[in-house]
């Protein structure tokens, strides 16, 4: 009986070798039945040096002689040193290009020593940062201290949850295991065609996966029954679970053995999306905290034809989550598609409880520790793999005939470059940190249902060939994710073929005692200083003066405290009286709270940003740059930091109206209206017809060259647009500036202006067509407003130009059209009531007037 009891605790740990201390052999199978795996190599555009490292293996002659019975318990292997101390092995994955993150900023010990760090800025963020404290009111003692309990209470465990974390080295076991995802879109199609080649095409290479996650689009039509009812979206979801299901525990793959039989975890559907789960037996009772979310972004943002069905997990002791969606189509709905990703990732929320919420703060994620909620979000695991039909397609630069006729001949280069999610991911538009392998498989989408060919039937409409199908992950730590494979199964049922992707990924499994052991000495450490007096800390500065600031850049500057006293100190930032933000909405502070043992050092970052609001702000003097910080020392005394800087004023973020009236470069202009007004007549007639700015861009452009090769569709170089925006502010002559960088500054110039030059009041209410467009036109022109007239006018004739030399810059009218739309004309918002195709539909009506305005004599 002792002897079988043995055995069915050993069972939990089936797969793990027993530490000895024996010379390292090189990594072995995590199966002992298959090969080692190699995972896939890096894009072209990264560097990568992919490696499975293990401080130690055993695979000698006692393991050959292990029972039948426990060489398949799991693939799940332990990464031990020879001297006992447990190390996470290190993989390097793949990351293709992205946007450049902000560096941190040290300090200098002294005062003003330290040099600003500047970035260009593409986000907003509404928020100074997390409040702490926001359920228990401050609390003032009799001596004039202040106190919030719950603030110190929580910045106390997140100190301590710090400091396990920094020794989570020594509790923890790093153990490896392979994760398998597939994403197909089955175009509402499916019967009892066979799935083993697209789930289990490389059990032979890499072993049987210890997790299998699939996901799928459009299991049913997207109709309008479906979309409003639950229609067939639940009989759809049971049949591809089960068919799922039976193909993962067939009898060729189970070999009769339960160990290798795998068990549905959870399930989630929303109208045509699903998401599935499934676990190997050994490691189902290493499972805990499962819990699915829907989010629904589709007709009038929130029904479920367009969305997201996520899970997320616990395994072992590292947490994982997968999200699987269909995003916005159509080609030219980039914006869309980013935005569907946005609010997917905003949604998204797994009510886990408190216990799981603590669980998960000692593996890492505070965000939900400080808001005191009991559910965690996507970006709070240490995994997370994001797939399914995110709809991207290849660029509209390229025709649809060159797509197709690339595609065919599986020439993927020019297509991979012109990629519209390898273009917003670089920009940092959109799955931002977020890590991709090599696209080498021609594009998914779109097939001719029941055959391997891309539709183009003369009767069909034809698409560009598109990579709509993909794979994601984010890693809290890179090397802990190592893509093993990464292509497309040739099922043909649908118009989108399947693709998978297989991953080795490094697992937690925390030694309990040993952990509990950290934490008192932790807290012995803790306790030593907390039973002194009271804290004091130093600020190496009070007044940050930040200096000249420009338009659409980042300027950061830190603050360093330092705990002078004797016991530990608990500061945070607070708002002032009356208010309810941290701070002026131009600026952040990170972090907004911490803890300090005496001796110990940390800084606070105070970043300044200028965008388009906050510029127009600038400009009207409706704001200045002046705040001031109330950072609180619990049980002690607030401190009070004021922020000051000069804005360098630009024509970006002004009105043309305004512009017009000054000669001067707008640098020289003051920004306080008094000294303006006595400078400037302000009442007088405006000195120009356009804005000087505007006409200095065009005419540049015109100069140098209106024949360049994808003119205004190319980006420009970004130092090249900082120096062109600096000469447009200043007046300085343009030096050699390439004309996509020209093209560039023109666009944002015309799109960042305050007020648009064509108001929403000036949209057709109407359907347009060829009977009344002229009177459209003439009444367009006749309701415009001198200055705006006077731009439009101008800008149209400009680009009429431009369209003279179509045959070499391959520009035509209708993407004029769609530039100047974007450009010119003010987004109709629409209230709640009005749907997204109202809004589309006011779009094109002005796209039509746009490309009347160019094509005909209308001026």
């Amino acid at each position: 009986q002792q002897q079988q009891q043995q055995q069915q605790q050993q069972q939990q740990y089936q797969e793990l070798p027993q530490q000895q201390t024996v010379p390292p052999p090189p990594p072995p199978a995590l199966v002992s039945n298959y090969p080692t795996p190699t995972p896939s190599g890096p894009p072209s555009r990264a560097t990568s040096n992919t490696s499975v490292h293990h401080a130690s293996s055993i695979n000698n002659s006692t393991n050959n002689q292990r029972s039948h019975h426990n060489s398949h318990q799991s693939s799940l292997q332990s990464s031990y040193q020879s001297s006992g101390t447990t190390t996470p092995p290190t993989t390097s994955a793949t990351r293709p290009t992205t946007a450049t993150r902000r560096s941190n900023t040290s300090a200098t010990s002294g005062g003003g020593g330290t040099t600003p760090t500047t970035t260009s800025n593409n986000t907003n963020n509404p928020t100074g940062g997390i409040i702490v404290a926001n359920r228990a009111a401050d609390e003032e003692t009799e001596d004039g201290r202040i106190r919030n309990r719950e603030a110190s209470t929580k910045i106390r465990d997140a100190w301590i949850y710090k400091q396990i974390r920094a020794r989570q080295d020594e509790f923890t076991q790093y153990k490896q295991g392979r994760v398998f995802v597939g994403t197909w879109n089955v175009n509402a199609k499916g019967k009892d065609e066979s799935l083993a080649s697209w789930l289990c095409a490389d059990w032979g290479k890499h072993g049987p996966p210890d997790i299998v996650v699939v996901g799928f689009q459009e299991m049913v039509d997207l109709n309008a029954v479906n979309v409003a009812v639950e229609g067939k979206s639940q009989a759809r979801s049971a049949f591809w679970v089960e068919r799922i299901r039976s193909t993962l525990n067939s009898r060729e793959n189970t070999l009769g053995d339960p160990m290798r039989t795998y068990t549905t975890l959870a399930e989630k559907y929303l109208v045509g999306l699903l998401i599935c789960v499934f676990v190997k037996a050994p490691h189902l009772s290493r499972v805990k905290y499962v819990k699915t979310d829907s989010v629904g972004v589709g007709v009038m943002g929130v029904m479920g034809n367009k969305g997201g069905v996520s899970l997320r997990l616990q395994f072992y002791d590292s947490t994982l989550c997968f999200i699987c969606t269909h995003l916005a189509a159509h080609r030219e709905n980039v914006a869309g598609r980013n935005a569907d990703f946005a609010n997917v990732l905003a949604k998204s929320s797994f009510e886990i409880g408190q216990e799981a919420v603590q669980e998960v703060i000692r593996l890492g994620s505070m965000s939900q520790w400080a808001m005191g909620l009991n559910s965690v979000g996507v970006s709070d695991h240490d995994l997370v793999f994001w797939f399914g039909d995110l709809n991207y397609r290849v660029d509209e630069s390229i025709p649809t005939e060159r797509v197709l006729e690339l595609s065919k001949a599986n020439v993927l280069e020019e297509l991979i470059e012109h990629d519209q999610l390898n273009i917003e991911r670089a920009q940092g538009r959109v799955f931002r940190d977020f890590e991709e392998g090599v696209l080498d498989f021609r594009p998914t989408y779109k097939y001719q249902p029941g055959t391997d060919l891309y539709e183009e039937r003369p009767d069909k409409k034809l698409r560009a060939p598109a990579w709509c199908d993909r794979i994601l992950w984010l890693a809290q730590e890179p090397g802990h994710v190592a893509q093993l494979n990464y292509c497309r199964s040739e099922l043909n049922i649908s118009d989108h073929k399947p693709v998978m992707s297989t991953f080795l990924v490094t697992i937690k499994d925390v030694i309990l005692a040993k952990r509990e052991g950290v934490y008192r000495e932790v807290m012995k450490m803790l306790d030593t200083y907390e039973n002194n007096s009271l804290p004091m800390v130093s600020l190496n500065r009070i007044h940050l003066d930040f200096g000249e600031v420009r338009y659409d850049q980042r300027v950061t500057l830190p603050i360093a405290i330092t705990n002078t006293g004797q016991v530990v100190a608990q500061f945070r930032l607070v708002p002032k009286v009356d208010e309810i933000e941290l701070c002026k909405p131009w600026l952040t502070v990170e972090p907004t709270y911490g803890m300090l043992i005496p001796g110990e050092q940390t800084e606070i970052e105070l970043t300044i940003t200028i965008d388009n609001s906050t510029a127009h702000q600038l400009n009207t003097s409706r704001e200045v740059l002046e705040d001031i910080l109330i950072l609180r020392l619990e049980n002690g005394r607030d401190y009070y930091i004021s922020v000051s800087g000069k804005y360098a004023r630009s024509c970006f973020g002004m009105s043309v109206d305004e512009l017009v009236l000054y000669t001067a470069p707008i640098r020289e202009v003051p920004l306080d209206p008094i000294l303006r007004a006595e400078k400037y007549d302000l009442n007088a007639r405006a000195a120009m017809c356009v804005p000087k700015e505007l006409w200095r861009i065009i005419d540049a452009i015109y100069e140098r060259g209106l024949d360049e090769r994808d003119l205004f569709t190319a980006v420009g170089d970004p130092d090249e647009v900082y120096l062109i925006r600096e000469c447009l502010d200043t007046g300085a002559l343009f030096e050699s500036f390439t004309v996509h960088s020209m093209t560039e500054v023109l666009t944002k110039f015309l799109s960042n202006l305050s007020s648009p030059i064509v108001p929403l009041s000036l949209f057709p209410t109407s359907d347009i067509d060829a009977q009344n467009i002229q009177s459209f036109t003439r009444k367009f022109l006749e309701d415009m407003l001198p200055v705006p007239y006077n731009v439009f006018i101008y800008i149209i004739s400009f680009f009429r130009e431009v369209l003279l030399h179509r045959q070499k810059n391959r520009l035509s009218p209708a993407k004029v059209a769609r530039i100047l739309c974007n450009c010119l004309v003010s987004s109709p918002q629409g209230n709640a009531e009005e749907s997204a195709s109202s809004s589309n539909q006011l779009r094109g009506n002005m796209q039509q007037l746009m490309l009347h305005f160019l094509e005909t004599n209308s001026i």
